[in-house]
């Protein structure tokens, strides 16, 4: 699993013109899922994100986690995550998963991020054509691959 994390002052997420989703200060999470992904990817990843201090402390140092800001967690599924640029100028998708292997990991990822957050997570719509606004506060951006524990 891939994911692009970013720290946000709020976010949302629109299909077809209305707001699906939307979330204050917390996390967007861009998740692209591979058939090789695991039970044990989705609980390293989750405990990850909900434990990564990147939020500010009273003396404006990045101590604290989304769990110690009360913050929000909007996901969004994204299969380009995987795309493989090796070869000519068309990226490849070839190692995202398809949907049948990707929304059951997708929903599990879900609830064991809300599990680990304690509150409820907020989504996108899984293959949806969405438009994607978000104020990143820092900026914060940060990859973090399952398969690559950097």
């Amino acid at each position: 699993m891939r994911t692009v994390l970013q720290r946000v002052k709020k976010a949302s997420v629109t299909v077809e013109g209305e707001v699906v989703s939307k979330i204050n200060q917390g996390f967007l999470v861009f998740l692209g899922i591979e058939d090789e992904d695991t039970q044990e990817d989705i609980d390293w990843l989750c405990r990850k994100i909900t434990r990564l201090r990147v939020f500010s402390d009273t003396a404006d140092a990045m101590n604290l986690s989304v769990k110690d800001v009360d913050g929000d967690i909007l996901v969004v599924s994204q299969f380009t995550l995987h795309a493989s640029t090796k070869k000519g100028n068309r990226p490849s998708f070839i190692k995202a998963a398809k949907p049948d292997v990707a929304i059951p990991l997708y929903e599990k990822f879900i609830k064991q991020l809300e599990k680990e957050l304690n509150k409820v997570v907020k989504t996108g719509v899984f293959g949806a054509m969405m438009d994607v606004a978000l104020i990143n506060d820092g900026p914060i951006t940060i990859n973090i691959d399952s398969k690559n524990k950097e």
